[in-house]
């Protein structure tokens, strides 16, 4: 588990960068002459870098302090891979990133649209990174020429799945009305957000809502052993509603076969690091939770017609 999925080691701050065609352009300065500091660009707030303390906050790759007037002084690991090499910028990157911030796991590393940027894929979020991982950019890329943010198309791309291939029978199955607009949610019993998403569905009707139980126990201690409740319990998905829309306790039946550590081992595998995370039928994937009128939206959009 990527470290009981706690760490959002690169937040989802909001630096955006425009891609236009002159910033896909570099410029090398003549080697005498220092670069001048931009007047009409204010500095980023400063990143913090990672704590190694602080298991819990948030981190950011920072830019190295001013260099030291002695070249002997400097750090070792700023020398760049081959330039236009994407395996050796994937190799530093890689190794850059996960040394640097606890439970980070960069899964590919492409070329950006911008020339010596690279997009990285950590399965949850795209962050953007130069050649040698020492600079991070955490937000949206977007193309100021059609109003496309590149990060999330491609994000949105990279994140769905095929929705036929979940395994339904290790789900708990809740239809309301006619059934007709299927989704699928990764749900923690105990996760206050879940909680919230639940009272949003309620409001949906027509649905076919099937719950993979993924508990996270370093948040919640007993969100295994409540899952486990749930699952065992004569109605599952009665069980399930009525501890998270009112807390009623599922009781305490044990059984045997319950997908929980089967449901975890997917949930990895899919990139899952936060809970609910939605999937419609379409494959698409949307973490967090959303308000009726949006997830209505997605049903009608998302749902193969017939």
């Amino acid at each position: 588990m990527l470290t009981q999925r706690l760490l959002r080691c690169l937040t989802t701050a909001a630096i955006t960068i425009i891609a236009t065609p002159l910033l896909a352009a570099t410029v090398a300065p003549t080697a005498p002459v220092p670069a001048p500091a931009p007047a009409s660009i204010p500095a980023p707030a400063s990143i913090p870098a990672p704590a190694s303390a602080s298991a819990a906050g948030s981190a950011q790759a920072a830019a190295p302090a001013q260099a030291p007037a002695t070249a002997a002084a400097q750090p070792a690991a700023s020398v760049p891979p081959n330039p236009g090499t994407i395996g050796a910028a994937l190799l530093a990157i890689k190794k850059a990133l996960e040394t640097r911030f606890a439970g980070v796991k960069v899964i590919d590393v492409k070329q950006s649209p911008i020339n010596g940027l690279y997009e990285v894929y950590l399965g949850d979020r795209i962050v953007y990174a130069d050649a040698t991982g020492d600079h991070v950019i955490v937000g949206s890329l977007i193309d100021s020429r059609t109003q496309t943010d590149i990060t999330q198309a491609d994000l949105d791309e990279r994140g769905a799945i095929d929705f036929k291939s979940l395994p339904f029978d290790k789900a708990i199955k809740i239809t309301k009305g006619t059934g007709a607009y299927p989704l699928a949610v990764f749900e923690d019993p105990d996760c206050p957000f879940c909680q919230k998403l639940e009272k949003e569905l309620a409001a949906v009707n027509d649905t076919t809502v099937y719950v993979f139980l993924f508990p996270i126990d370093g948040l919640h201690p007993q969100a295994t052993v409540h899952s486990r409740e749930i699952w065992c319990a004569p109605d599952r998905a009665q069980a399930w509603t009525q501890w998270l829309t009112q807390r009623k306790s599922p009781g305490t039946a044990t059984c045997k076969g319950d997908p929980v550590e089967a449901l975890n081992k997917l949930g990895n595998e899919l990139h899952i690091d936060g809970t609910p995370t939605i999937f419609f039928a379409s494959g698409k994937r949307v973490p967090g939770a959303i308000s009726t009128d949006e997830i209505k939206k997605l049903l009608v959009a998302q749902t193969p017609k017939s």
